[in-house]
């Protein structure tokens, strides 16, 4: 009789046991399928080796997983408790441990964004990477020379080598990777216009275009003068005339230009001097955008060789065939900047 009870029992609590391991399954299926209760959206960052009972832990503490030991086994039984990616996601209201799971195996992180201005040198976007938080910086003191190695561009100078625009980067990506986007689109924005460019364009290289551009770039804002002004500038390299363009004047004085361009500075001869020397200055002065890229492979030949500034808010010009007209439209601009300050 003693023997049967045993049986009855072992039976009975082998049943049980599998009872309730069938009860603990069908829970934890059905938890990691449940929405998580109201939750904001926060970012959650996991780092390179960040191991799933840690990850789960975090998420327990975060409030986001109410059962870290189910989310762990879930994670194992479905193969993917080694599989995590670093960086930095986005926790939203709704998701469930099952898509909070997928997500960190995913690889879709937050996308952070940095843009590249028009008309901005090289020196103001070190100053940005530098001053980004989320960028990992590893240039340090590099040189102009020491990062254009860096960059498999070995002797070339860093100006106008980085396409203005937006790019988007997960967090801790390094400000090299970074600018290596920005050289990369510049070089397929670069040829682009070169193999597109008019055969009246004076420029002999992709190099001189990219020059010519960043002078563009910084003597116009509007997009309507810019295939003009790169007209001028076809016209006066076609003649032998000297460029004599001011911004090119102000990039080579560097930090020393106060913001008052005076006499002795477009006398004074130097290498960014287009009033002493002819031609193209000997690298770009800016960083130039696609539109200015496309007006220096296609100018607008009208004839013109002088343009002066209106004076008017719109950042228009005056354009002259002739130096009298010219300095008729000096005279005109300098009565208006004399009236508009009084």
């Amino acid at each position: 009789m003693k023997y049967q009870q045993r049986i009855v029992f072992y039976v009975w609590t082998f049943f049980a046991a599998i009872g309730s391991i069938v009860v603990v399954t069908l829970f934890g299926l059905n938890w990691v399928f449940q929405p998580v209760t109201a939750r904001s959206a926060v970012s959650y960052e996991i780092t390179r080796g960040d191991s799933v009972i840690h990850i789960a832990q975090e998420l327990k503490k975060l409030g986001w997983i109410e059962y870290p030991r189910v989310w762990s086994l879930w994670a194992r039984f479905n193969g993917l408790s080694n599989k995590f990616r670093a960086g930095e996601y986005s926790l939203k209201s709704g998701m469930t441990p099952d898509s909070i799971l997928k997500l960190f195996t995913s690889g879709k992180v937050i996308l952070h964004s940095l843009t590249i201005v028009e008309g901005t040198t090289f020196a103001d976007l070190k100053a940005v990477l530098l001053n980004r938080e989320d960028i990992q910086h590893t240039l340090g003191d590099a040189t102009d020379a020491e990062l254009m190695l860096a960059m498999k561009m070995p002797g070339m100078h860093p100006e106008g080598q980085f396409f203005p625009d937006t790019y988007q980067f997960a967090k801790n990506t390094s400000d090299l990777n970074i600018l290596r986007m920005a050289q990369k689109r510049m070089q397929d924005e670069l040829s682009t216009a070169w193999e597109n460019r008019d055969v009246n364009a004076m420029i002999t290289s992709p190099y001189q275009l990219l020059i010519l551009a960043s002078i563009i770039e910084k003597e116009t804002a509007n997009s309507n003068e810019r295939k003009k002004i790169a007209g001028v500038f076809t016209e006066r390299l076609e003649r032998g005339m000297r460029l004599q363009t001011d911004p090119s004047i102000i990039y080579g004085l560097g930090e020393g230009f106060d913001g008052n361009l005076k006499k002795m500075h477009l006398l004074h001869d130097g290498p960014y001097n287009t009033y002493t020397r002819q031609g193209l200055p000997p690298t770009p002065i800016s960083l130039p955008g696609a539109a200015s890229l496309f007006a220096a492979a296609h100018p607008e030949r009208t004839g013109y060789i002088y343009f002066v500034a209106t004076g008017k808010p719109d950042g228009t010009h005056y354009f002259s065939k002739t130096l009298q007209e010219h300095n008729v439209a000096i005279r005109r601009y300098l009565a208006m900047t004399k009236q508009s300050k009084r």
